[in-house]
């Protein structure tokens, strides 16, 4: 099981006791603002959540990563690879997300677990774009496309929440020539031992 490390977190597969942080992190309607529709999610949807992302890894080869924070262990959210299967025009596609807790925000921690997923997807799985999709307003998401080396792609809106949203894309020619920002330092991959979880 891969793990990815940067130098302030761990990216790593998901665990049973990680569902009640996760679940804490749903349940802000701050955090979950400019998700979809905007509606929090209970402990009964994120366990569910938790369990389509880990079949996701096991389907594909890619999936969300749970985010730990290395001095001290706590979940932070989750980033990683996904496919956006609720904006059908962009497929086939991979996006980069990510979703931490605000005791976690203005750090820049969504930036480097990003870059690290980014690094992952071009650099282990040779995907050849990375795409994000932001829902317009959300400028803190934004500028974290922008670290990333991200552009506009295009503006639609989704069918599934009928909310505007802007498609910022990475090539993997442009990754190669910009490394962007946390790139070269944010995602050292690591092979687990086959029996725990992250890798340790």
């Amino acid at each position: 099981m891969i793990t990815l490390e940067t130098p302030r977190l761990v990216l790593r597969r998901w665990r049973e006791e990680d569902i009640g942080p996760m679940a804490a992190v749903n349940a802000d309607p701050e955090v979950m603002r400019w998700i979809r529709d905007g509606s929090v999610l209970d402990a009964q949807q994120t366990r569910d959540k938790v369990r389509a992302w880990e079949s996701e890894w096991e389907t594909r080869g890619f999936g969300l990563f749970a985010v730990e924070v290395r001095a001290t262990g706590e979940l932070a959210g989750f980033a990683g690879l996904s496919v956006p299967g609720f904006l059908p025009e962009v497929l086939p596609a991979v996006e980069v997300g990510w979703r931490l807790g605000r005791a976690h925000w203005g750090q820049g921690l969504a930036t480097e677990a990003g870059a690290a997923a980014v690094r992952f997807g071009f650099e282990e799985l040779g995907l050849e774009r990375i795409l994000s999709i932001v829902q317009v307003g959300n400028d803190a998401s934004e500028r974290i496309t922008a670290k990333l080396g991200m552009r506009l792609e295009r503006e639609t809106v989704t069918p599934v929440s009928d909310r505007r949203v802007r498609v910022f894309e990475l090539s993997s020619e442009q990754y190669a020539r910009i490394r962007p920002e946390g790139a070269a330092t944010g995602g050292r991959v690591r092979p687990g031992n086959g029996s725990d979880p992250s890798g340790r």
